[in-house]
């Protein structure tokens, strides 16, 4: 069993993939709208990439506290919602195939329904933000390419988006075809590997540099207040650097769907220690990356620590690479769930529908005795799902933005509430006691960070609108 985090460990992570120009002002110049800048005028966020941008507005003393607090919080809950995959034992109980099964299970329908609501948005969210970030990584390379050929930046290199887009898409499409989550081994292997060779460049990079001692300047308090940052900034920024952090730590919401593919019995104990394999290694490569990027960047950190950096350019090139196919990987893991829940409901909804409910063998060529089974519900829905993604891509640039909000917004009630609410219920603990308060004290922690992360989003998004409407106007 293999956990891939798009960031996530989340790397998610990836998020937003961007390579800075060599002209580091100028925009990729195809007329979409996706620029090499982020609101702030930093190259864009990218997941465990922004990392050392992240130290820089924490500082040494709060950025790395930050990191392992939510790393531990991260397992902790992991493995309070790995006890939930069962029902009442949850070494043998009752099985609770998703998420929002689970919540049904321990907290009644309602929570059930919002569960899924919250899960299924962040992850049709998902889907949209790694088809930006594949696409602006592809025409990274496509730069890059150009840049080594012609010499020089002199001459801009353009392209549209578009084709990269549909080929993203057509990818995708076909890959959605693959029937569940069980049959996601390899390319999830694949993504896990992808993330790390990608970050592990980063840190190359990083460790590059300091040997060169071309460093920048760091401080305990990270970026400091003065006449072009103020405190409002300051503010922002923090809140923004918490949301990223959060983020990447977010992968709760797919962890009952993949828990359900594994052997039974005792899922629950074997669920723990990958997710302490998982929690621990992410968290590792977060620290090199997001310390080791600060101390050589210092406080004027990229969003993304593999940005501006052209030698050697078959390095970068790599990154690249490996970025996109982290991305399919993850957008493929990601959306079985949302896959096998609309499925399974238009199952019993149309139980009489051959179109639904039918599948159709056909042998395979060149394999004897080996056939592929065809459900031609699946093809159309999947099909439509990923062209509708793929679209909403094309035409809302700053769709990274609102996946901003919408993993502020899901990580506190997946990653915290709804497994500390599930465990509560399930150890029948009484309300005041010590250990409620202290769970919900952390529960009020993380939604104080989550909703400070969210206010960080929502200005990104007011930003990102009015520069909008400003070059409209022009």
């Amino acid at each position: 069993m293999t956990i891939t985090t798009a960031n996530n460990g989340n790397d998610v992570v990836a998020l937003r993939v961007q390579q800075e120009n060599i002209e580091p002002k100028r925009s990729i110049g195809n007329g979409t709208g996706i620029e090499d800048l982020d609101d702030d005028g930093k190259p864009r966020r990218t997941g465990v990439l922004s990392l050392p941008w992240c130290i820089a507005q924490l500082g040494w003393v709060a950025g790395p506290i930050a990191l392992a607090i939510f790393a531990y919080i991260t397992f902790y809950t992991s493995s309070l919602l790995a006890d939930c995959y069962r029902y009442p034992d949850p070494g043998s109980g009752k099985r609770n195939y998703n998420y929002s099964e689970a919540v049904g299970t321990f907290l009644g329908q309602r929570m059930k329904i919002a569960c899924g609501i919250i899960q299924y948005v962040n992850l049709f969210g998902y889907s949209v933000a790694y088809t930006i970030a594949g696409v602006a990584s592809m025409v990274a390379i496509f730069k890059a390419s150009c840049f080594n050929k012609r010499g020089s930046s002199n001459t801009p290199c353009t392209i549209s988006n578009t084709p990269f887009m549909i080929g993203f898409g057509i990818c995708e499409l076909i890959l959605s075809q693959i029937p569940n989550i069980n049959e996601l081994t390899l390319l999830s292997t694949l993504a896990t590997l992808m993330s790390f060779t990608y970050s592990s460049i980063g840190v190359l990079l990083s460790i590059n540099k300091i040997i060169k001692g071309n460093t920048g300047k760091t401080t305990l308090t990270g970026v400091e207040i003065g006449p072009k940052f103020s405190v409002a900034d300051k503010v922002w920024s923090t809140f923004s650097a918490i949301g990223d952090i959060e983020l990447a730590f977010s992968f709760s919401l797919v962890l009952i769907e993949i828990q359900d593919t594994m052997k039974g019995p005792a899922e629950n104990k074997k669920m723990k220690i990958a997710n302490l394999i998982s929690v621990t290694t992410t968290t590792v490569f977060y620290a090199m990356c997001g310390c080791l990027g600060y101390a050589a960047y210092g406080n004027d950190a990229p969003g993304n620590m593999i940005s501006g950096v052209y030698d050697p350019m078959w390095l970068v090139v790599l990154a690249n690479v490996c970025i996109v196919v982290h991305l399919v990987g993850a957008y493929q893991v990601f959306n079985q769930p949302l896959y096998a829940t609309i499925e399974s409901w238009s199952s019993k909804k149309w139980e009489n529908s051959k179109f639904v409910n039918h599948d159709y063998s056909v042998s395979i060529p060149g394999f004897k005795n080996k056939k592929c089974h065809i459900n031609m519900f699946k093809i159309v829905w999947r099909s439509c799902y990923v062209i509708v993604v793929t679209l909403l891509a094309m035409v809302v640039p700053y769709f990274n933005d609102v996946l901003g909000f919408l993993g502020a917004t899901g990580y506190w009630p997946l990653t915290i509430y709804f497994p500390i609410a599930m465990y509560i219920s399930r150890k029948e603990i009484k309300k005041y006691s010590l250990k409620w308060i202290v769970l919900q004290s952390l529960s009020g922690f993380c939604l104080i960070c989550s909703s400070a992360a969210a206010c960080g989003a929502v200005r990104g998004i007011s930003k990102s609108l009015a520069s909008d409407s400003l070059k409209a106007k022009h």
